[in-house]
């Protein structure tokens, strides 16, 4: 008679940290396999992989070999090691029955018996409370280092490291002026590739020591922790909803503590990157829909704060187009009246004509932009003065340091003295880079209203019409219907 086809499956999880307990597991289920004589064709292993997770390859590539008739029998030392969740347990021990595939354990001797399907249920109930409430009191001591605002674990975000005493965050400046610079190109309207593309050729690299791309651009403009806020316990269970789920907690779940880590972005610079990154959605979104509507994501409701969207509705075969507040449409909570699409992008089109593409309102506008670039090259050069200053007086104090090492008069907090002027020799080499990066000539009036002029919105289509709404309106404000206020994105300055 053909021996049975069995594979063991083992593991140990991150509670119980020993690479030994899967070598005891193997042994046994190999003395298990002769005891019985059955043929033992595989091993399937994980590595502190957590029994409350399907997201083990080896348990789930045995799964598979399963499924396709590859053996007629799996055995695990305990049940536990083959899941601590009832749910997942059920559905994989139906896998392996469909599959014709019977399961065994070493230390639970278990048939089919009535007796042996409620003491299995047991066994597996007490797995998954055990597992839980481990869970439960490692939770406990995290949240009390969360209180501390201590590190909990992971790697530190870009431009931090751990203290290794205090276990709180420090300032890495290196890697911090990696963050500043992201959110200076950002805030000067570089595209993310473009941003990519500079980062990456002056050797900047990600906090894994990587080359940078897009997706940790968006990490970095949108991590609170730069305006110094400690966050912990924001996300749901990861082990439920999978490692880049986006579920959060409700707020008072969460723990938010202001001033509990360094600052490093200023909080004018991170709201202007979160509501850049929030218009850019918008627009993205506004791209997908089937009719254009050139005022989309500009347009707000003075009673309720939220944004109008594009609307349409068809009566008697013709289809009339407006503009709808959102938080109307979607909460029923705003009695805001539906705006006229052709009339409400007409009254912004005679705005935009009066206001600055006359010949009265172009010159006042482009005065105004030459006057606002003069006032910032003053400002850089008087930076880069007082840097240069400061520069020359942090080499002076290294260099009458250095002399009085030679002359042999060294002393053990020299050293540490030495490492503060090293650092703020760096960080001030590096603003001065920064500044002479950014610099640029003052435009001239023409140059100005080149750039400012286009071509008579009269003839746009739509999509030209987005564009240039998009270009040089910040935001329109509609209250009771027919008051609209325009605001453009340069001041104009009085122009009637």
């Amino acid at each position: 008679m053909p021996k049975i086809k069995v594979v063991a499956y083992a593991r140990f999880s991150s509670d119980n940290q020993r690479t030994e307990s899967i070598d005891a597991q193997l042994r046994e289920i190999k003395e298990y396999c002769l005891k019985e004589n059955y043929q033992l064709v595989n091993v399937y292993l994980d590595e502190v992989k957590s029994g409350l997770s399907d997201e083990r390859p080896g348990f789930l590539s045995m799964i598979d070999d399963a499924e396709n008739n590859k053996f007629d029998a799996v055995i695990v030392h305990k049940l536990d090691r083959f899941s601590r969740d009832r749910y997942d347990s059920a559905i994989y021990k139906r896998k392996l029955k469909k599959a014709g595939v019977k399961l065994f354990s070493v230390l639970e001797r278990l048939d089919d018996s009535p007796e042996s399907i409620i003491l299995e249920s047991v066994l597996e109930g007490m797995a998954e409370y055990y597992s839980k409430n481990l869970a439960r009191e490692t939770l406990k001591g995290l949240t009390e280092n969360a209180l501390k605002c201590q590190h909990n674990g992971g790697i530190p975000a870009l431009g931090y490291q751990v203290d290794p005493v205090t276990k709180k965050y420090v300032i890495d400046e290196y890697e911090a002026d990696t963050v500043r610079k992201i959110y200076e190109l950002y805030l000067n309207d570089y595209g993310y590739l473009e941003i990519v593309e500079h980062l990456n050729a002056n050797s900047r690299q990600t906090k894994r020591g990587k080359p940078f791309g897009k997706n940790s651009l968006y990490e970095i403009l949108k991590n609170e922790k730069y305006i110094g806020y400690y966050i912990y316990n924001k996300v749901k269970n990861r082990r439920i909803y999978g490692a880049n789920n986006h579920n959060y907690k409700n707020a008072e779940d969460i723990i938010r503590i202001a001033g509990g880590v360094p600052q490093i972005i200023t909080n004018e610079q991170w709201k202007k990157a979160r509501e850049k990154m929030e218009r850019n959605r918008r627009k993205a979104a506004q791209y997908k829909t089937k009719y254009v509507y050139p005022l989309s994501g500009l347009v707000y409701c003075e009673r309720c704060g939220a944004s109008y969207c594009g609307h349409h509705s068809t009566s008697r075969g013709c289809i009339n187009f407006y503009y709808a507040c959102s938080r109307k449409r979607n909460k029923k909570d705003c009695d805001a009246p539906l705006v006229n699409k052709e009339l409400l992008e007409e009254t912004v089109m005679i705005e935009l004509e009066k206001r600055l593409f006359t010949a009265e309102g172009l010159d006042k506008t482009a005065h105004y932009i030459r006057d606002y670039a003069i006032s910032l090259s003053m400002h850089k050069t008087s930076k880069v003065s007082s840097y240069k200053i400061e520069l020359e007086k942090v080499n002076l104090q290294i260099n009458k340091m250095l002399e009085s090492i030679m002359d042999g008069m060294y002393h053990s907090s020299m050293k540490e003295k030495m490492t503060e002027l090293e650092i703020k020799k760096s960080c001030l080499e590096k603003e001065l880079d920064n500044y002479e990066y950014t610099e640029s000539p003052v435009p001239s009036l023409n140059e100005i209203k080149g750039l400012i002029a286009c071509k008579n919105v009269r003839v746009m289509n739509e999509l030209e019409l987005k564009e240039c709404f998009q270009k040089y309106i910040k935001k329109v404000t509609i209250s009771d219907g027919d008051n609209i206020q325009i605001e453009l994105v340069v001041n104009t300055h009085g122009v009637p």
